[in-house]
């Protein structure tokens, strides 16, 4: 399987996903967090790094869960100017 480039768009949104989870954690431990999500403290660095600017969707989910944070507000962070960015 052949993966498709990602745009600098995706970069980006990745980027803003990663900061708002970082902000979103606070003070929580990485770990804390992880283990809430039902995902690696890794997978988790890499995600607020911007090292998996895609995660899958219940990847996102769970950490919404596991944070407080509601996919809307993941959404709406994740777009620019309240305009989706293209998924391909």
């Amino acid at each position: 399987m052949v993966r498709v480039p990602l745009t600098p768009a995706d970069r980006e949104r990745g980027e803003r996903l990663g900061m708002l989870l970082r902000e979103a954690r606070g003070d929580r431990s990485l770990v804390d967090v992880a283990a809430a999500a039902g995902i690696s403290a890794e997978t988790l660095r890499k995600i607020e790094t911007g090292r998996i600017p895609t995660p899958a969707f219940f990847t996102v989910a769970a950490l919404a869960d596991a944070l407080g944070l509601s996919l809307d507000t993941i959404a709406a962070t994740t777009t620019l100017a309240g305009v989706p960015l293209p998924s391909t």
